[in-house]
């Protein structure tokens, strides 16, 4: 997939209301208002639309600012919240079902290969590569985001696939973001390991 310039790219409104719903309950709604108005976020999305994605960029880097720490278990939380919501909403009933009922061999190829196809909508104007059924990468190099995303954004994008394949492929499914020597670097691997 081509990366879209970062003006144009459009994701899923969850990306934030999943975001803020986690935040309220960890911070508090002061807080979170607090953080929504450094984001410059006005207004919540509706839920009905797509959003633009430096709407949720910016959330994110002003919640690391906010709370470095905290804002990897908000990430996490809200990452798993998105894939719920996803998996209810997004995917047909009789497609879950068969992922959840074939033997993961089977289930990760088929699901790794409808996430390719719709990792726009979470990966914006980044680029979403997978590497067989167990493996992709998340680069943002082609974004042309104006600061690098805070470490937290990739944690959320680990957390919404942990949570798919637990749901769809195995329950003992993990994703997880291999270290890398520039934590700045706008490339990212990562793994799906179980057990």
């Amino acid at each position: 997939m081509l990366a879209r310039r970062r003006e144009g790219a459009l994701i899923g409104p969850n990306a934030i209301l999943q975001t803020v719903t986690v935040m309220e309950a960890r911070m508090g709604a002061a807080e979170t208002r607090a953080v929504l108005a450094e984001a410059r976020i006005g207004a919540l999305p509706s839920g009905r639309h797509m959003i633009p994605e430096i709407h949720a960029l910016r959330l994110h880097r002003w919640l690391s600012l906010h709370d470095p720490l905290g804002s990897f278990l908000i990430a996490e939380e809200a990452g798993a919240a998105t894939a719920d919501y996803i998996i209810a909403n997004r995917i047909p009933r009789a497609a879950a079902w068969l992922l959840h009922h074939l033997p993961a061999m089977l289930a990760a190829p088929l699901l790794m290969a409808a996430i390719r196809k719709h990792a726009w909508t979470f990966i914006g104007a980044g680029a979403f590569a997978a590497q067989g059924p167990w493996r992709f990468t998340i680069d943002r190099a082609g974004a042309d985001d104006p600061v690098p995303p805070p470490d937290s954004l990739f944690h959320w994008y680990a957390a919404v696939f942990t949570r798919l394949y637990q749901r769809l492929v195995a329950s003992d499914c993990r994703c997880l973001v291999q270290m890398t020597a520039r934590p700045e670097a706008p490339l990212r691997h990562y793994r799906i390991e179980r057990g």
